[in-house]
């Protein structure tokens, strides 16, 4: 039915609508009181807005499921570009290390968190891995992993988005009392914040070394995310019961082999940096298209009332990852 869906009505509009929602929030996310949300999260509430209009929601609807899963892994892949392996490699072994630290204790400790405050399985996963590694497109990636459904998807981004935003101003509001140089505090803001955008906008507050060093962090989290996406697939399917027939199939993210890819490709072919910006860009266009495709599908009567557990696991989760960023940026760098 796939091959077909090009011929559908309903998949150009889902696709006009979806795309207009990623152009409009790419540029409201470089409006000052925006930055701090990000190009993705609005997205995905501009296209919750547009669920409201019923002729928009209802003619859409068939289009809506392909752009949510399609355009996500051409997004995700492409994003790859951004990572440049070399920089990664020279930052040393410490950054590298403090990621998969600071990913590892972020997950764990979030997971456990949500299950003991009885939230679902798949929205606890889904949660801790945005937290733990880079916000809503973590998330993204790794739900196709645990099968979750739209609506645990959107409150696991909601969540990721607010506790980033809060953490980034409690950061910049912090910063005077922790007595750390311009390199511990990029450290510190790329290794505790869960968005790309988040990091960029605490680590730009304290200058051009704080903002490298915070984006070379952040983005040594950011590699892990085909590994995660790996081994929480393979986890997930041990730990859950399916009835299924026949013999069980090794669930392998491919589109995060096309993301590391792309990052190989990125660092050493000779690509100029103008087409590397506009590959990135069209990764979130194309991540942008699937926000709002998410957003034209949420539940908002079942995210109402699930959300108050996940909202406070999500806080003390950053809480203690803020502690333990604080400690690693001072001792380390």
């Amino acid at each position: 039915m796939q091959v077909n869906i090009f011929k559908k009505r309903s998949f150009w509009l889902a696709a006009g609508v979806t795309l207009f929602c990623a152009l409009a929030a790419d540029q409201l996310a470089k409006l000052p009181g925006l930055k701090l949300i990000g190009t993705l999260v609005l997205a995905l509430l501009l296209g919750m807005l547009l669920q409201l209009v019923k002729p928009v929601r209802e003619h859409s609807a068939a289009g809506v499921g392909f752009i949510s899963n399609k355009f996500l892994r051409l997004g995700i892949i492409l994003l790859g570009f951004r990572l440049n392996l070399e920089d990664l490699a020279n930052s040393g072994i410490k950054t590298i290390l403090l990621a998969i630290v600071v990913v590892s204790f972020t997950i764990l400790v979030t997971y456990q968190l949500c299950r003991k405050m009885n939230v679902e399985k798949e929205l606890s996963i889904l949660t801790a891995c945005g937290c733990g590694v880079c916000g809503a497109a973590a998330v993204m990636g790794v739900s196709p992993q645990v099968k979750a459904e739209k609506d645990d998807s959107v409150l696991a981004i909601a969540v990721v988005c607010i506790m980033g935003t809060l953490f980034t101003l409690i950061e910049i509001v912090i910063k005077p009392l922790l007595g750390m140089d311009a390199v511990q505090l990029g450290v510190l803001n790329g290794a505790s914040l869960h968005e790309i955008a988040h990091a960029v906008a605490a680590g730009g507050s304290n200058g051009e070394v704080a903002l490298n060093a915070a984006l070379i962090m952040k983005l040594s989290r950011v590699i892990l995310l085909a590994p995660v996406a790996l081994l929480v697939g393979v986890w997930y399917q041990k730990t859950s019961h399916f009835e299924v027939s026949g013999k069980q199939k090794l669930p392998i993210p491919w589109f995060m082999a096309g993301f590391l890819a792309s990052s190989v490709l990125g660092t050493f072919l000779p690509i100029s940096t103008g087409v590397l910006d506009m590959l990135v860009e069209l990764a979130y266009i194309c991540l942008g298209m699937a926000m709002a495709a998410l957003g034209l599908s949420v539940n908002f009567r079942v995210i109402k009332e699930r959300g108050m557990s996940v909202f406070i696991a999500a806080f003390i989760s950053s809480s203690l990852l803020l502690v333990l960023a604080i400690f690693a940026s001072k001792l380390f760098f």
